[in-house]
């Protein structure tokens, strides 16, 4: 193959502009994994409310805040360095639902608690939890998507993984604008466990994955 070959470029074309949607939308695995993301985190998004925990639910001030802050990122940092040595070799798909409910759970409890430890238990799970479920559903998107579209889905999954963060924060906000931060909290956290179980049933081809192993080629 000649050099003019590898710099020959496809045009650009509505067709291929949404290639990556139109696959995602078939592909229900992907679909399934992409979209549980973006579900959860809307519901389930409790960093915007940490201020709001630290000053006037626990009381902790500033150094309070900057433990809260860090406990998430401490625990996911300490579920992926197990992760690096020993991978999930059996029934991924149920540890992914399992870890978007514990994800769910641990907002919840956070919700409910007035202990600056308890609270930091609670989100470093919180933490563990969706670093698990990244891990999982990065993979199922990757290995299950050809070379050929693997560019255009990772760019779709990029701009929801990107916002999802972003709008749960809105959603938490405008929640606790009009009904409190704690009664925000708690309806996302357990707002994340029925998206969870209605994930299992709406996408049954993601539950029955045993490993990651795809069509990706």
């Amino acid at each position: 193959m000649c050099s003019s070959d590898l710099l020959e470029k496809t045009p650009v074309t509505a067709a291929s502009v949404l290639a990556g949607f139109r696959y995602i939308w078939q592909n229900p695995v992907v679909l399934g994994a992409i979209s549980l993301d973006l579900f959860a985190m809307l519901l389930g998004g409790v960093t915007a409310l940490l201020p709001v925990y630290a000053k006037d639910v626990l009381d902790a001030g500033p150094w309070g805040l900057g433990l809260l802050r860090s406990a998430p990122a401490l625990g996911a940092l300490v579920i992926s360095i197990a992760l690096a040595h020993r991978q999930i070799e059996q029934r991924v798909g149920h540890v992914l639902f399992m870890a978007v409910g514990a994800f769910g759970l641990s907002a919840v409890a956070f919700a409910f608690s007035t202990s600056i430890a308890v609270s930091m238990l609670a989100l470093a799970v919180y933490g563990a939890a969706d670093a698990v479920s990244v891990v999982i559903r990065h993979s199922l998107v990757q290995t299950n998507t050809p070379n050929e579209m693997l560019g255009r889905v990772l760019a779709v999954n990029s701009m929801f993984t990107g916002t999802s963060g972003t709008l749960g924060e809105f959603r938490a906000g405008a929640v606790a604008a009009m009904f409190g931060a704690f009664t925000s909290v708690l309806i996302g956290g357990a707002g994340a466990v029925p998206v969870a179980l209605l994930w299992m049933r709406m996408f049954p081809e993601i539950a029955r994955i045993d490993k990651i192993e795809g069509s990706h080629s």
